[in-house]
């Protein structure tokens, strides 16, 4: 979204489109969220409980580390691991640097990428944030911010299933443009599922949606923009 197809960051979109984010969020907590989330609970079905469960955070991880590990283990048995420093002893340094060489220019390791930065941002943000889930709101018609805190109730925004999801979803669509669109309606969905289970407001997803899609590509323009590493 602000990439160039040449892999350069368009900075001056980037921009417009953090205050169109930060004002839609603002609207949201100010006017919309309760009717949207309202709406949107009405439409909770087994569907997005589904979508909920299959593309939850820590399933993006899990899976993509398996991925990105059977890389590693493939190019290894293939060619040796590559673990002693110059002075001929071992060193994890040596290992990282072997790891790094088999798997950074792997389009699954690219993805993975943006799985763990979307994560840990969607992390550090919750904390900080403190909003309390809906269940609050449905409970005892009580909404809020409590910052700062760690429990699973007041970490709702953003939402970490969103946010992740887009970022691994956006990062596919960028790696497989004639799959494009079903990434991102797929991304869409789970994002919607988010607040139809009642897990979420819907500026919770908005702020999920838009961190994952900077961070896919930020890890794009980063990773990718010496091309020759990558030859």
């Amino acid at each position: 979204m602000f990439l160039t197809p040449d892999n350069r960051m368009k900075w001056k979109l980037l921009c417009v489109a953090t205050v169109v984010a930060a004002l839609a969020i603002g609207l949201g907590i100010a006017w919309f969220d309760k009717p949207v989330f309202l709406f949107l609970r009405s439409l909770d079905c087994r569907f997005f409980r589904f979508l909920g469960d299959v593309f939850d955070d820590k399933v993006w991880f899990c899976v993509f580390v398996a991925i990105v590990g059977v890389i590693y283990i493939k190019k290894t048995l293939e060619t040796g691991i590559k673990y002693k420093n110059a002075k001929n002893h071992f060193s994890l340094a040596a290992v990282f640097r072997d790891f790094w060489q088999k798997t950074s220019c792997k389009k699954s390791f690219l993805i993975f990428c943006s799985i763990l930065s979307a994560g840990v941002v969607a992390l550090v943000l919750k904390t900080l944030i403190g909003r309390a889930r809906p269940i609050f709101y449905e409970a005892l018609e009580l909404t809020g911010f409590y910052p700062p805190s760690i429990d699973w109730v007041f970490n709702s925004m953003p939402s970490g299933h969103t946010a992740v999801s887009f970022a691994a979803l956006v990062m596919i669509g960028m790696l497989a443009p004639r799959i494009k669109v079903l990434t991102w309606t797929l991304a869409v969905l789970i994002g919607v599922s988010r607040v139809a289970v009642g897990a979420h407001w819907p500026t919770d997803v908005i702020f999920g949606a838009f961190i994952g899609m900077v961070v896919a590509d930020l890890v794009k323009w980063l990773m990718l923009r010496n091309k020759k590493a990558c030859a």
